[in-house]
C-alpha cells in the first residue's frame, strides 16, 4: 500500500468562487488546450463531430438549478477537477505506484508511463476527477498545471492554472493553503471555504465559496449598478456616454 507524505513544504491548489463563476466554460477550453498542446500525449477525442463524440477532460462545469426555500429558482455552475486531496484514496489503490502525492506542493500527478489503465483509481475518486483516455489508455487527471506554475519561460503572471489564468469572471484562484496570509487562504477564511463532500474523509485541497445571499450580492454590485440606475437612457445611455468620454472619441453633435 502506497503512503502518502505526512506533511508537505507547500499546499497548492483552488478556490472556486461559486457566486461568481457564469458557467462560460472558458476554464475547459483552456484546460483542454493547453494540456493537448503540453501535457506529453495529446487529450484524445473520439469522434468529436460525431453522434456520440467522447473525449478526455482534466476539468468540467456541472450546472445545476436551486431553489431555496424562499425566492426564485437559481442557476449555480460547478466547475470541478482534481482536488489534490490531503489523503488521496486514488494514491493509495493504485497498484503500481502510478498515482502520488507530491511531498513538495502536494500536488497528486499520474507517471503515465507506469499506469496500466486498472480504473481503481477512478474508482477510489469520489468526485469523479479521473479520466481514462480512451486512445493512450491511461488515466489523466488535473495536474495543477505544474509545467505552467513552475517554468521560469513565462512570464510570472502566467504562472498559474491555464483555468485560472483564463477565468474572465474572476471565479478560480491559485495559491498556497500553507500560507495563511495568501489569497485562497484569506478568501476561504473571510468567505467560508467548503470542503466538497467532507464526509468521505478526504481533505481535499481545493474550497469552493458559497453563492452570496442575494441581498449581500446586491450591496456588492450596487456601486457599479447605480451608475447605470441614474442614466435616463439606460445601460445603453451608460455606456454610450463611457465610449464618449474616452480619448479621441469623436463628440456628437451638441455636446462640448
Amino acid at each position: 500500500m502506497t503512503q502518502l507524505p505526512a506533511t508537505t513544504t507547500r499546499k497548492l491548489g483552488l478556490v472556486i468562487d461559486l457566486d461568481t463563476c457564469v458557467g462560460c466554460h472558458a476554464c475547459v477550453i483552456s484546460c483542454k488546450g493547453w494540456n493537448t498542446e503540453n501535457y506529453g500525449a495529446p487529450l484524445s477525442d473520439q469522434d468529436p463531430y460525431g453522434a456520440n463524440p467522447q473525449g478526455t477532460f482534466l476539468n468540467r462545469v456541472h450546472s445545476f438549478e436551486i431553489t431555496p426555500k424562499e425566492g426564485t429558482a437559481k442557476l449555480v455552475h460547478f466547475p470541478k477537477s482534481c482536488l489534490h486531496c490531503e489523503d488521496a484514496p486514488c494514491v493509495t489503490v493504485c497498484p503500481t505506484g502510478a498515482s502520488y502525492k507530491r511531498v513538495e506542493d502536494g500536488i497528486v500527478l499520474v507517471n503515465e508511463d507506469n499506469c496500466i489503465g486498472c480504473g481503481l483509481c477512478a474508482w477510489s475518486c469520489p468526485y469523479g476527477a479521473r479520466e481514462m483516455d480512451m486512445t493512450e489508455n491511461v488515466m489523466k487527471k488535473c495536474t495543477l498545471c505544474v509545467d505552467r506554475i513552475y517554468n521560469e519561460n513565462l512570464p510570472e503572471i502566467d504562472r498559474e492554472p491555464a483555468c485560472v489564468r483564463t477565468c474572465p469572471a474572476g471565479a478560480r484562484h491559485f495559491g498556497d493553503f500553507n500560507d495563511p496570509d495568501s489569497n485562497v487562504s484569506t478568501l476561504s477564511r473571510e468567505r467560508g471555504g467548503m470542503d466538497l463532500m467532507p464526509e468521505m474523509g478526504t481533505k481535499p485541497v481545493n474550497k469552493y465559496l458559497p453563492p452570496r445571499p442575494k441581498d449581500e450580492a446586491i450591496d456588492i454590485l450596487a456601486p457599479f449598478l447605480d451608475p447605470v440606475a441614474e442614466e435616463p437612457q439606460g445601460f445603453l445611455g451608460w455606456l454610450d456616454r463611457k465610449l464618449g468620454a474616452l480619448p479621441g472619441a469623436t463628440p456628437k453633435e451638441g455636446e462640448n
